[in-house]
């Protein structure tokens, strides 16, 4: 039970009023006229009106000095975390010189009638890199020769085996860049699946062969002429492989599912060039501040200076200039551990204010200073930090389609997979509500709300975490599992089930720290939850001479919302662990659609989302304790009454 929190003056508008006309029976009793059309109970009551108003801000003294304890045991708002995304810049025409592409340049989505553009910016430097073929290998042997002369090879034995491979030797190494690679192909290998063909694209990083990704084939596996984009990784290099020194790419054989055909007979290529048509750098939703200048030192300890532009999701260079040129700074979490010459500051990136070590008086009268003061007269500034983050960044698939500032031999950008991980900043409510938490953990995760805590402090990036403890859903004891959901773009209210998986470089920051922080002898696992697929089948009346399109559209986004495991729910927090989905509430969320007359039928029905198989219709669709649901093809009829 909370403490109940006290009115510093209980007195309300009435009360006011009433005090006011006893005070005038006592001063002026000739005044008798108290009705509330007299002119002098108007303007009492004007007065009593505004004085309420000050007592009610007066009561909300207690809020802020509760905001002002949590700050003295150290709680800070956690600050947005912004999206990221790999874009792809797509140059105008084969490179025949080296184009850059340097960090910050802004990309963003296409601005709307109602919604402004969404700013991403690139956060390195990205060298898109020229290159020709230089070498063909089959498993026959070094067929460069009959390339260079236009005589066409069979790209693999007779009957292709699983593993055999069709090498590609490049000038220059390609780390990022996107390879196009035109084929001119006899058609032998018939009846392969374009969709699941046969073979991968790997590249070679000079210890290992690395899976490339391909955006498009119109070769059709080998099969035919056209070209395909081959994504170089980053770890790419110059290798030698069959005594040649090379960037070597691979087309290598492998297995399909079953049901998928497979090569019958070699493709046989009667040509084959390789060239350089883009380059693709990971994007964050931010925009980035080259250089401001904050102003000049007092030359006193716990000095304070404020950003222009809030908040800030990446902290920039500090620098303090000197007779030597500028001094740079290193951000800390806290003073704790700073003496009196380490140029030291601290950032709070929800508001932009930079703060400087204090000095404290010690015990014996003695000063001790919390890092070094910058000099009196130096000018301080921040080169490169990066403000933004949120929610919206959470972009689908194909959305980055702007280029901000023009780059020459770039035609166009593109992100081929949906930004993710953008969080809102925490809401001063959200901070009350972890203050006692933070007080009692103090940083260890003891309790199931310790592990909530502190796995969102490590990954802001995630919309939901929910800890499992021993004995619960067949976690064993001394063990405790946390279910993570990432945050995930929506494309008109709906989810892509595969963006739900988390990123396994944010699983593994997760498990590191909740392994500082737990009890000895404790087992942490992290994963995401389990998904229960729903379907929705109903049919609804119209009202008279409205929009059916319209309705029906309208009724399918209030359901894919609804049963949203990021913003559903009733409370639009996302759907609660455990409810299960029954017919009655999507009955009254239909009705409420805005031109349904009568919901005649609602029908649920279990659905794999990754098969696509549905179950049986019910009217009450069961949800493990800490499960959650997942939207699923709903069908919606509208007809007329």
């Amino acid at each position: 039970m909370s403490l109940p929190a006290p009115h510093l003056d209980d007195r309300r508008f009435q009360d006011l009023v009433d005090d006011a006309k006893r005070m005038v029976m006592l001063r002026c009793p000739e005044w008798t006229d108290h009705n509330v059309s007299d002119p002098g109970v108007t303007l009492i009551e004007t007065f009593a009106f505004m004085t309420d108003q000050l007592l009610f801000r007066l009561n909300q003294v207690p809020d802020r000095l509760y905001v002002k304890f949590l700050e003295l045991i150290g709680l800070r708002l956690t600050p947005p975390a912004p999206a990221q995304a790999p874009v792809t810049f797509w140059l105008s025409a084969p490179a025949i010189a080296p184009v850059g592409i340097p960090a910050g340049t802004a990309v963003a989505t296409p601005r709307g009638e109602t919604d402004d553009a969404v700013v991403f910016g690139t956060g390195e430097n990205l060298r898109i890199i020229p290159c020709v073929l230089r070498r063909t290998v089959t498993v026959a042997g070094d067929v460069t020769d009959q390339v260079s002369m236009g005589t066409s090879f069979p790209a693999f034995s007779t009957i292709p085996d699983v593993g055999e491979a069709l090498l590609l030797g490049l000038s220059e190494a390609v780390p990022r860049c996107v390879v196009r690679v035109d084929v001119g192909c006899q058609v032998r290998g018939v009846g392969v699946h374009p969709q699941h063909p046969p073979l991968t694209w790997e590249a070679f990083d000079g210890e290992d062969w690395a899976h490339c990704r391909v955006s498009e084939d119109t070769t059709g596996a080998l099969n035919t002429d056209g070209h395909v984009h081959v994504h170089v990784p980053e770890e790419h290099a110059m290798a030698v492989l069959d005594g040649e020194s090379a960037g070597w790419l691979r087309a290598r054989v492998v297995a399909v599912d079953e049901g998928y055909p497979t090569y019958h007979e070699t493709p046989v290529i009667t040509s084959i060039a390789a060239s350089t048509v883009g380059g693709t750098i990971t994007a964050r939703h931010s925009e980035l501040v080259e250089e401001e200048v904050l102003g000049e030192s007092e030359g006193v300890p716990g000095q304070q200076f404020t950003l222009t532009r809030q908040p800030v999701v990446t902290a920039g260079t500090l620098e303090t200039s000197s007779p030597d040129g500028w001094q740079e700074w290193t951000p800390v979490r806290t003073f704790a551990a700073s003496g009196p010459d380490d140029r030291h500051y601290h950032l709070d990136g929800v508001t932009g204010t930079i703060l400087f070590g204090p000095v404290i008086r010690e015990p014996d009268g003695s000063l001790r200073h919390y890092g070094a003061v910058p000099p009196h007269r130096c000018t301080i500034r921040v080169r490169r930090y990066a403000v933004g983050g949120g929610r919206v960044g959470n972009v689908s698939r194909g959305s980055i389609q702007t280029l901000r500032s023009s780059i020459p031999f770039v035609a166009r950008v593109e992100n081929l997979d949906a930004a993710s991980g953008g969080v809102d900043g925490e809401t001063l409510d959200q901070a009350k509500a972890r203050g006692p938490i933070l007080l009692r953990s103090r940083g260890r995760a003891v309790t199931a709300e310790d592990y909530e805590v502190i796995t969102r402090e490590s990954a802001p990036g995630i919309a939901r975490v929910r800890c499992v403890t021993a004995g619960d859903d067949d976690v064993d004891a001394g063990a405790v599992r946390v279910l993570v959901v990432p945050a995930a773009a929506e494309v008109d209210g709906r989810l892509d089930f595969a963006d739900l998986v988390p990123e396994p470089d944010t699983l593994a920051r997760i498990t590191a720290r909740l392994d500082e922080v737990r009890l000895i002898g404790t087992r942490v696992l992290v994963t995401p939850p389990r998904y229960r697929g729903v379907t929705v089948v109903a049919r609804v009346i119209a009202r008279p001479r409205v929009d059916r399109v319209k309705v029906r559209a309208d009724a399918l986004a209030a359901l894919y919302r609804y049963l949203n495991p990021l913003v559903g729910g009733a409370g639009g927090e996302g759907w609660t662990f455990g409810r299960p989905v029954q017919a009655g509430d999507i009955h009254a969320l239909l009705q409420r659609v805005r031109g349904v007359d009568i919901v005649e039928d609602v029908r649920l029905f279990g659905a794999n989302p990754v098969t696509g198989e549905r179950g049986e219709q019910t009217q009450r669709l069961a949800v493990d304790r800490h499960s959650l649901v997942f939207s699923f093809a709903h069908q919606v009829r509208v007809e007329e009454d």
